[in-house]
C-alpha cells in the first residue's frame, strides 16, 4: 500500500517555507498550541472572506499574524474596524486557551490574494459551499476544473470528491483532472488542500490539487 506524502509537507526547505516561523526550546508545545488554536480560529472566523493560509513570525513578545484572503475588504472593515475588532478576539481567545502566553502583543497583517481561482484551499471552499447547497456534484467538480485552469499560470489540476454522493448508502469517490501533475518532483510547484462539506446525508471530503510548474531557485 502507498504511503502517501502531504505534498506542501514533501517539499518544505526545497520549494516551500514554513507557515510557522518560529523556534523555542523553552516554550515549544505552549507556542505550537497557540499556533493550532490560532488558525482554526482565524479559518472559521473569516470563512466567507475566502482565506488561503494563515502564516505566523514570533519574536521576543510579540506575534505578527499573516492573512492571506481573496477578500481583504471583508476583513479589514470600514475604517480598519474589523482588523481592530479581530485583534480583541483573538486577546480574549490567548486569555481564555493560552493564559500563560496572554500578554502577548499582536500585529495583524492583511495580503490580497491576486488569482483566487488558482488557490487550492479558496477553491476547496468553494466547493464544499456548494455540495452542502446540494449542487450536483458532477457539475461541482467540472466547473471548479474549468475555473482553475482559466489562469495561465496553472500547467494541470485534479479534484477529487469523496463520500456518500447524492445520498447513496455506499460511499465512493469520483475524480476529474486536466494537465500534468508530477507529484513525486519536488521542484514543482504543487497547491494541494482539502475541505469537508457537511450535508445531511453526512460528510463529503474534497481534495484538490494544482500544478503551477517547476521552481529553479
Amino acid at each position: 500500500m502507498g504511503h502517501k506524502v502531504h505534498p506542501y509537507i514533501f517539499r518544505i526547505g526545497s520549494v516551500y517555507t514554513w507557515k510557522s516561523r518560529w523556534f523555542s526550546r523553552k516554550k515549544y508545545s505552549k507556542f505550537l498550541k497557540q499556533d493550532v488554536i490560532l488558525r482554526a480560529f482565524i479559518t472559521k472566523k473569516l470563512e466567507k472572506a475566502g482565506v488561503n493560509s494563515v502564516e505566523i513570525e514570533r519574536s521576543a513578545n510579540s506575534i505578527n499574524i499573516i492573512v492571506k484572503t481573496a477578500r481583504p475588504g471583508l476583513v479589514i472593515g470600514r475604517g480598519g474596524g474589523g482588523i481592530e475588532e479581530l485583534k480583541k478576539e483573538i486577546k480574549k481567545l490567548f486569555e481564555k486557551k493560552t493564559p500563560e502566553l496572554a500578554k502577548t502583543e499582536i500585529r495583524l497583517e492583511i495580503e490580497e490574494v491576486k488569482q483566487p481561482t488558482a488557490q487550492a484551499n479558496i477553491v476547496a471552499m468553494d466547493l464544499a459551499g456548494q455540495i452542502e447547497r446540494r449542487f450536483p456534484y458532477r457539475r461541482v467538480i467540472k466547473q471548479g476544473l474549468d475555473k482553475i485552469m482559466t489562469n495561465q499560470e496553472i500547467k494541470g489540476a485534479k479534484i477529487m470528491i469523496k463520500g456518500r454522493l447524492n445520498g447513496n448508502e455506499i460511499a465512493r469517490k469520483e475524480w476529474l483532472s486536466k494537465g500534468r501533475i508530477p507529484l513525486q518532483t519536488l521542484r514543482s510547484n504543487i497547491d494541494y488542500a482539502q475541505a469537508t462539506a457537511y450535508t445531511s446525508y453526512g460528510t463529503v471530503g474534497i481534495t484538490i490539487w494544482i500544478y503551477k510548474g517547476d521552481i529553479f531557485d
